[in-house]
């Protein structure tokens, strides 16, 4: 790639499905093989030879951004604000995999738990950082234990009796016997940009801010 060429990351998964119109809103149409979820590919091209896309996890997706292997990209508010990377700026939030992050237990422990009375808790999530600060900023000691996935056998089988995680419809909750019982913050997903590329490239990619910009606004009007 020449040296104008500007990398895109975007997260695998359920984001990837809604981002999809976005990416068509804005002109970019990438290479066959980005659909195909069993090719094992990383890196793809787009019908423009400046922009090529990267796919890659969820959590990822703001490292790259931050330390300039990707220019632009797509993460959560949640992953923006777990890490806190200095060098992303989020110009636009694109309004799609909107959920919260919440704190739940189990359905059976809601009647002999008392939030007003803990000070201290033991906490199962993938974001220790927000879960420490939120309960800091109550006077509570929270002690994370860091899991990357399947958070809600956490409680089931003794590990703690609260958990941190997102949550969408409930469903997975309910179908493992938890409940939500706070909620931290509300997410949403955000185009990212690196600052360092945002000095020296401003043209290229306040051309794709606005693109972006343009999508989310057309999408909305639908």
């Amino acid at each position: 790639m020449s040296n104008t060429s500007l990398t895109l990351a975007v997260p695998k998964g359920r984001i990837l499905q809604e981002l999809d119109p976005l990416l068509t809103c804005a002109g970019i149409i990438p290479e066959a093989d980005f659909f195909n979820e069993s090719s094992r590919k990383l890196q793809f091209s787009t019908n423009n030879p400046e922009l090529s896309i990267i796919r890659i996890r969820s959590f990822d997706v703001a490292t790259f951004v931050a330390f300039g292997a990707a220019h632009l990209g797509v993460a959560g508010s949640d992953v923006l604000d777990e890490f806190d990377f200095p060098d992303v700026y989020a110009p636009l939030d694109l309004g799609i995999g909107k959920c919260r992050l919440s704190v739940a237990e189990l359905a059976k422990s809601v009647r002999t738990d008392d939030p007003s009375r803990w000070s201290h808790v033991r906490i199962a999530t993938k974001y220790p950082h927000i879960t420490s600060q939120y309960f800091a900023n109550r006077g509570i000691q929270a002690e994370c234990i860091k899991l990357s996935g399947a958070m809600e056998l956490a409680p089931k089988l003794g590990l703690c009796r609260h958990i941190v995680d997102l949550v969408s419809s409930g469903a997975t909750l309910k179908a493992n016997g938890l409940v939500e019982i706070e909620k931290i913050m509300d997410v949403s997903s955000r185009l990212i940009v690196n600052r360092t590329a945002f000095k020296t490239r401003s043209e290229q990619l306040n051309t794709w801010i606005k693109k972006f910009k343009d999508a989310v606004n057309g999408h909305e009007t639908r």
